[in-house]
């Protein structure tokens, strides 16, 4: 177990274990207090605070600030005002609360003591806001974060409109290159274009207690190829990158078209995508008629990964939700799932691993695997004549700190952007001879390790087979934990799961 983990386990039961006996003298039954976000409204119901005030923690990013400024107001009616109680509530509060909850010299004073308390109204607000807000951010930047599935890329492990919580500790807090920027915001200040950061200060990439990520955890990272891009979301921005445009009109074209709205990002400031890492550096990937090998071994599918499938029905049978389901193939709405009819009665359609083991198929059903076919715009972008696709890519090595190449023609192609971009090496290709920071070389030993990204929705998912490596400096966290998550209301079987 990592450093980082066991700080975070001790604090955690530091801050339950204490937050029990502050129940406890606050006339709570203590056990509630290991309940999250019961807790809070036990809480909320004993300082007689609006009900709202509970809800609005699950707002995404700001939730935070709230859990944090309720747990101050609860510190206040222990007759505790001053900025130093503040101040160890909100960074010390697995030290702070069993003092408060276990201390013979503590008592729960109650609303009245709060009532009768000689300080404004405003000044009071400001106070706990302030510190709400300076741990809440420190607590996004180094601890976790919260991070909403936008697309249906790892359908059906995670679904669109999942909230989750991203573990900043799993493999170490990295500390952000732009550290002047507004909080609770990523790149984009709302409501406008404008930049929520400056790059007056940077700060090389650098990470505490530093762990490895593990092959098949599935990573929260920013988007490598996003360093340059078209800002407009519509038609471009993360969907549809700068380098692709590039490839598909030229150069050229694509700044007279679009200079004035091409910008660049920091490395913190790029897009967050969430992926599984199916390899880490030094493996082997190798994708065969869709199925993935890592170093010749064929990885098992997670049970709710999704491919694509032809379904084949008998003459004249409608094909609908219903009568999926009823086969024990369960659609997800239209927009994310289509059901796309390819004639002679057969149907593309998306079929989890679980489901394919409980298929009921009547007679005269079959499926067989949808198989993409050669794609010119995939990694590492050879040509339509290589035969690589979504479900024949590779072999392909992933690079890993340490490991050394021969710079040949072959591997230029495949490794030139990790050495020149994200390793910040000065490239030169001059006359057939390789230069790297003004010096002659045969060969090159990376300074990172990287990770090759996969969606579990293998057909419908832009990951590493369309962009490259995920560099180190790139990840930002391990998904842990749904926490909530909603479909026209909530999905309740899905709140609290981990995710695997």
């Amino acid at each position: 177990m990592s450093i980082g983990w066991i700080i975070i386990i001790i604090a955690t039961l530091g801050w339950h274990i204490g937050l029990y006996g502050m129940f406890k003298k606050a006339g709570i039954e203590g056990w509630k207090a290991f309940i999250p976000f019961y807790n809070t409204w036990c809480m909320v119901e004993k300082m007689e605070l609006k009900k709202f005030w509970f809800f609005l923690q699950f707002i995404p990013i700001a939730g935070q600030f709230i859990t944090i400024w309720i747990c101050i107001k609860f510190v206040e009616h222990f007759g505790r005002f001053n900025v130093l109680h503040h101040a160890a509530t909100v960074f010390l509060p697995f030290i702070y609360f069993p003092y408060l909850g276990f201390s013979k010299n503590e008592r729960y004073a109650g609303k009245k003591v709060v009532d009768n308390y000689k300080k404004s109204g405003a000044r009071e607000w400001v106070d706990a806001a302030a510190f709400a807000i300076v741990a809440a951010t420190l607590i996004r930047t180094f601890v976790f974060e919260a991070y909403t599935i936008p697309t249906p890329s790892m359908e059906k492990t995670l679904l669109v409109n999942d909230f989750l919580f991203v573990s900043k500790f799993s493999y170490g807090p990295r500390i952000p290159n732009t550290p002047l920027a507004m909080p609770f915001v990523h790149h984009t200040l709302p409501f406008t274009k404008m930049k929520s950061y400056s790059e007056s200060i940077y700060i090389p990439y650098t990470r505490w207690f530093a762990s490895p990520v593990k092959r098949n955890d599935v990573v929260v990272f920013n988007f490598p190829v996003n360093d340059t891009l078209i800002n407009d979301e519509e038609r471009y921005g993360s969907q549809k990158t700068y380098y692709t445009a590039v490839r598909e009109m030229g150069r050229e074209n694509v700044w007279n078209n679009y200079g004035n709205i091409i910008i660049t990002r920091p490395v913190d400031k790029r897009e967050n995508f969430i992926k599984r890492a199916v390899a880490i550096g030094g493996d082997v990937v190798h994708v065969k008629e869709g199925v993935l090998s890592v170093n010749g071994q064929p990885e098992s599918y997670f049970p709710q990964s999704q491919r694509r499938y032809i379904l084949k029905v008998p003459p004249n049978t409608y094909v609908d939700e219903e009568s999926l389901a009823a086969i024990g193939i369960h659609v997800r709405p239209p927009q994310i799932e289509p059901v796309e009819s390819i004639g002679n009665n057969q149907y593309v359609v998306f079929i989890t691993e679980k489901e394919k083991k409980n298929l009921n198929l009547p007679a005269g059903y079959s499926y067989t695997s949808y198989i993409n076919g050669p794609e010119s715009m995939i990694f590492p972008y050879y040509n339509a004549a290589s035969n690589w696709s979504f479900d024949n890519f590779g072999p392909l090595m992933v690079p890993k700190k340490g490991s050394t190449i021969q710079l040949t023609p072959d591997n230029l192609i495949r490794y030139q952007r990790c050495i020149e971009v994200y390793e910040g090496n000065k490239f030169a290709n001059t006359g057939g001879k390789i230069y790297i920071n003004d010096v002659e070389t045969t060969t090159y030993t990376f300074k990172l390790n990287y990770y090759f990204m996969m969606g579990d929705n293998r057909h419908n998912s832009l990951d590493s087979r369309c962009w490259g490596f995920v560099p180190e400096d790139h990840v930002v966290g391990k998904a842990s934990l749904i926490w909530f998550s909603w479909e026209g209301g909530p999905r309740w079987k899905r709140l609290f799961q981990s995710i695997k």
